[in-house]
């Protein structure tokens, strides 16, 4: 479920500080520590896997579980007049911790 030496593993086990928003026994969202937008969240499954291809039918579900839960968490932290999802897939998308993660990004009016 979690590997040892994923930086989000060891935000999700406590062994590094976060600004924690939500937690479940599903998913785990904190402040992103390198904002960029005046709200910007970091959604992540507890299940370690880097890719969306990287899913089976269980890891589906807690995927579509997180996006039923976005809405909520995103108006309940600054975020009610709209959002962005991004999901950066593999390096050359800018994908820095290889660990699948949903950012939240909103809190304002966001440029195309």
């Amino acid at each position: 479920m979690y590997d040892d030496n994923c930086t989000f593993c060891k935000i999700i086990k406590g062994e590094i500080p976060s600004t924690k928003v939500y937690e479940d026994d599903k998913m785990y969202v904190f402040k992103d520590i390198e904002p960029k937008a005046k709200v910007h969240l970091l959604a992540i499954p507890k299940d370690h896997f880097k890719l969306l291809s990287e899913m089976n039918g269980q890891r589906a579900m807690v995927i579509a579980y997180m996006l039923s839960k976005i809405p909520q968490i995103a108006a309940d932290n600054g975020c009610a007049n709209g959002y962005r999802l991004v999901v950066n897939q593999g390096d050359d998308a800018g994908q820095t911790v290889n660990h699948l993660h949903i950012h939240i990004l909103g809190g304002e009016n966001l440029p195309w």
